[in-house]
């Protein structure tokens, strides 16, 4: 039997990025600024949110539906990556405004006066002018970007209470951000993340479509590194540890490696998402971090189809822009004499009922329905003859789709 490459064994590879690359080349031609104009800059920055939503669900399948990790936490890093960029971009923002209206001065300032009136525009609307120590590398692009990295390298899996101690973590460090004393502005959050800096003569028709290219980017990066991560031997052992944790560790694998190594690269890759999707927000605030957010997030790993990348991904999109849908107005509300249905409210509701029916009677999700399409089968089986018996046959090591 040859040998199968990486790409052979992973078909959904090459049609999940053909698929990508199409979409991103309509929404291109299409897009306002660029394009004819047909999609609106609102609704270009509403599709780059969802690829990075759609990334950050691939990491979580990957921790959950491949390794068997529960995190109700991954949204809090994906948030963090967000505060982080989010520094620099306000910082770096507001340090050009109020040089401007500075250098009229009979005296030019200093860079410590400058750095003075900075923190006075920032944190006045929390009654400070005082850059916390946190701020401390916000000036600095890249090592904003390195600290994305770094706070997400710092978490830890361990206890088989992952799933309530990493909930706990989220909720302790959303109430901690809403104190004004937390250094990132409490609940006022961190705003104008649209406008980036030295920028301001370029529209933001063309901001958008430059942000949802390097959202489509990052998604079809991390898609193949996932892809990569739970195939071959590597990605058996991942899914030994979901189905028969015991077992691994009789074989000799030191398990808590392997998750630490998952939930880490998951970890990160949800942070970089999180820092491409707030600055197409504009705003990021501690409801971003929450613990119902990363509750979110597995309802629609859920929805898509557990164990499927792709899954995944279909289903952060398909809740995501059904939840704008719903919740922005798009859908009108429905009379009935006594009482009038408004979705904006009763969209959870539908949610929540969703997500049961989808468990009790589709668990495979929307990615089963692709199963059902191609007939796929996620054990391939070979010809060879196995043992002195002939006749019998081997499977090929378990890979399932991606």
């Amino acid at each position: 039997m040859s040998r199968q490459t990486f790409l052979t064994r992973n078909r959904s590879i090459f049609w999940f990025l053909l698929s990508l690359a199409v979409f991103t080349l309509i929404v291109t031609v299409l897009a306002d600024g660029i394009g004819n104009g047909m999609i609106s800059t609102s609704f270009v920055k509403t599709l780059g949110r969802t690829l990075c939503l759609m990334l950050v669900a691939v990491a979580m399948d990957v921790v959950w539906g491949y390794t068997g990790i529960l995190s109700l936490g991954h949204m809090a890093f994906f948030g963090l990556g967000g505060y982080m960029i989010g520094m620099w971009l306000m910082y770096a923002r507001t340090e050009i405004i109020v040089s401007e209206s500075l250098r009229a001065a009979a005296v030019p300032p200093t860079p410590e006066e400058i750095h003075d009136a900075v923190g006075t525009q920032i944190f006045g609307v929390v009654g400070s002018s005082d850059f916390p120590l946190i701020w401390a590398f916000a000036s600095s692009f890249w090592a904003q970007l390195a600290l994305v990295v770094i706070v997400a390298f710092r978490s830890r899996v361990t206890g088989v209470y992952l799933s309530i101690l990493t909930q706990a973590m989220t909720l302790a460090l959303s109430l901690y951000l809403f104190q004004n004393d937390s250094g990132l502005r409490g609940n006022n959050g961190l705003s104008g993340l649209q406008n980036l800096p030295g920028l301001d003569s370029v529209p933001q028709s063309m901001v958008s479509i430059a942000f949802f290219w390097a959202s489509a980017a990052a998604l079809a990066a991390g898609y193949v590194l996932f892809a990569w991560v739970v195939s071959g031997k590597m990605g058996s052992v991942i899914r030994g540890i979901r189905d028969n944790e015991g077992r691994v560790r009789f074989l000799g694998y030191h398990v808590e490696s392997y998750k630490l190594f998952v939930f880490t690269v998951t970890a990160v890759v949800a942070g970089l998402a999180g820092a491409l999707y707030y600055p197409q927000a504009g705003i990021i605030n501690p409801a971003e971090v929450a613990p119902i957010a990363s509750i979110y997030l597995a309802v629609w790993v859920a929805i898509g189809g557990r164990g499927r990348l792709y899954g995944a991904a279909l289903g952060a999109a398909f809740v995501s822009l059904l939840s704008s849908w719903f919740t922005g107005g798009g859908v009108p509300n429905i009379p009935l004499g006594f009482y009038t249905i408004q979705w904006t409210d009763w969209w959870l509701v539908l949610l929540g009922v969703s997500f049961v029916a989808v468990t009790l009677l589709a668990p495979k999700g929307i990615g089963g329905l692709f199963d059902l399409v191609t007939r796929h089968h996620p054990v391939p089986v070979s010809t060879t003859d196995f043992g002195p018996d002939k006749g019998a046959r081997r499977t090929v090591e378990g890979e399932e789709e991606k």
